[in-house]
């Protein structure tokens, strides 16, 4: 097959897919985006009332799974929720998700054990992993591609200041009150933002009765359970022979076969393959898995660096990560309207090319690195992150027809988040083979007992720790620290591999610039002309049923 060079032009009707009335439009927006600071804040507020939690509830061995269980289920649902908005409409399916999310947090916050505190976040994880894509998903409905493209800097706007709250609030919440209020606090502004949604979001009526997918839900549950398992446990190299690593492996490729096969039997799948024959979802997929696997991965342990290889405090590793969140959020809104001008692609490019770059900084920093440095950094790495995400986002969405809107916008926050756990865990492996290569260095340099030095080796986290560091011997601090290092430096080097697979990966879009013409949509200044205009708007896309936007068949032609 080949493909054009020439830049094509997608002309684009300004015309949103859900007509409402200004200030239905803009209170539907509050809604979701208290909606969407919720479910981004409890992945990072739990972290620092762990402690307390533990010393209420005990179950130190299981603190971890406090965590993981909410990112896990949170995870798993997200393309499962997108369909299903698809098929039921927004409005209902995004009330259930808050519903559920919020009988989580009161479950958790009256939980009086470690098990039942675990098993009530992944509840309220299932309910998460609804609120933050279908936001997105709305959000593509009630504004124009124009207006989505200034706008989006505010929802990547708040998941930066969720990810920077998050931390402080539940460490303020837990000194001033209780552990429980972390939970418990989500129930007063999830009310509201549900009451907001549910009564200014309108949309058409559904007669038709959709046939659910059941079993491929199921696989495909059953299948990145098992993937976040191995991946979670993959981090400890001594495990990769043993039953707990081979079972999840082989369990995640046998439902996922069976996944596959249901899909391609299924009236209507959860996830449609035929999605995939579109090139912008399918390398737009594709670009998004390696830059979660580059940005997720380096994120997590560029603090672990600042601590453990500068010096830093727990205080400056978390400044440090500012700089790259207010960059996201301001090239986030700047690339909105560059990619109205230049087109996707090179936005894409752009951004992929500023975020491969910080990565070849960041692999060159060391103790005697001036501090600015590493701030500039991560603000270059949070341009091209902003970059990329927005562009990423509104290619996808406006690439498919409107009644798969809801699946394309969770398959790109779930690619992202699939890639996130992958770079992780292989960042984290790369890491453990590189520290435990330098074993015989450190007990050389320190003098100390082989047995002892292989103990705190397993064990780095300890550097980080102002108790626990108080309490290693003196002679394998320094050995350590530039041990962690190089380690940590293999481990951004493959992180920067990563993201230039994104960076190559995303030439594969295809050149399209959206052409804007017409006026802006006519907004309705009354609830009966908000009606008329809207079945005004389901009567031409039931004549015509075309896609919202690129054609699926982008640039392709015969041999």
């Amino acid at each position: 097959m080949k493909t054009t060079e020439t830049e094509e032009s997608q002309t684009l009707i300004e015309q949103p897919h859900v007509i409402l009335s200004q200030r239905r439009r803009w209170a539907v927006t509050a809604g979701i985006l208290t909606g969407m600071f919720l479910a981004a804040m409890e992945a990072t507020v739990v972290g620092t009332a762990m402690p307390t939690i533990i010393a209420s509830l005990g179950g130190l061995d299981r603190y971890s799974w406090v965590i993981t269980a909410y990112l896990l289920t949170g995870t798993v649902t997200v393309p499962v929720w997108g369909r299903l908005s698809d098929l039921y409409g927004r409005r209902p399916i995004y009330l259930a998700g808050v519903a559920i999310f919020l009988a989580g947090s009161a479950l958790s916050g009256a939980a009086q054990t470690m098990t039942q505190l675990i098993t009530f976040r992944a509840i309220q994880g299932l309910g998460a992993g609804a609120l933050i894509p279908i936001s997105l998903t709305i959000n593509g409905d009630i504004f124009t591609l124009r207006e989505r493209a200034r706008i989006q800097g505010w929802f990547s706007g708040v998941w930066g200041m969720a990810s920077i709250i998050g931390p402080l609030a539940g460490g303020f919440i837990t000194d001033n009150f209780s552990w429980r209020w972390v939970f418990y606090i989500n129930l007063p502004v999830g009310l509201a933002a549900a009451v907001v949604v549910g009564v200014a979001l309108k949309e058409p009526e559904r007669h038709e009765r959709p046939v659910i997918d059941y079993a491929g839900a199921l696989y495909l549950s059953l299948a990145i359970t098992l993937l976040l398992f191995a991946l979670a446990e993959s981090a400890d190299p001594e495990v990769w022979t043993s039953p707990i690593m081979i079972l999840p492996v082989v369990g995640f490729f046998i439902f996922t076969w069976l996944f596959i096969r249901a899909e391609k039997k299924a009236s209507d799948p959860i996830v449609p393959l035929s999605l995939f024959r579109n090139r912008v979802v399918a390398v737009g997929s594709v670009t998004s898995v390696f830059l979660g696997t580059a940005l997720f991965g380096a994120l997590t342990f560029i603090p672990l660096f600042v601590q453990a290889t500068l010096g830093g405090s727990a205080t400056e590793a978390g400044r440090v990560l500012t700089p790259f969140l207010l960059s996201w959020v301001s090239l986030a809104v700047i690339g909105g309207r560059l990619m109205l001008r230049v087109g996707y692609r090179p936005t894409v490019i752009a951004g992929l090319t500023i975020l491969t770059a910080s990565f070849v900084v960041l692999s060159r920093i060391g103790p005697g690195t001036p501090r600015w440095l590493l701030l500039v950094d991560m603000s270059m790495m949070g341009a091209g992150t902003g970059l990329v995400v927005l562009a990423l986002l509104i290619t996808m969405q406006n690439s498919v027809e409107r009644n798969r809107l809801g699946i394309v916008t969770s398959l790109n926050q779930f690619a992202r988040s699939i890639g996130g756990a992958v770079g992780v865990a292989v960042m984290g492996a790369v890491m453990s083979i590189s520290l435990a290569s330098h074993l015989s260095d450190i007990q050389q340099e320190s003098g100390l007992p082989q047995g002892e030095v292989a103990r705190i080796v397993r064990n780095p986290s300890a550097l980080i720790d102002p108790q626990a560091r108080a309490e290693l011997p003196q002679p394998i601090i320094k050995p350590m620290e530039r041990a962690i290092g190089g380690a940590l430096h293999n481990a951004f080097v493959v992180g920067g591999i990563f993201a230039a697979l994104a960076f190559i990966s995303s030439f594969w879009l295809p050149r399209m610039r959206p052409t804007l013409r017409g006026k802006p949509e006519k907004v309705a200044s009354s609830p009966a002309e908000c009606e008329r205009l809207l079945m005004a708007e389901m009567t031409t896309i039931d004549s015509q049923h075309e896609p919202s936007a690129i054609k699926n068949e982008i640039a392709a032609e015969a041999d």
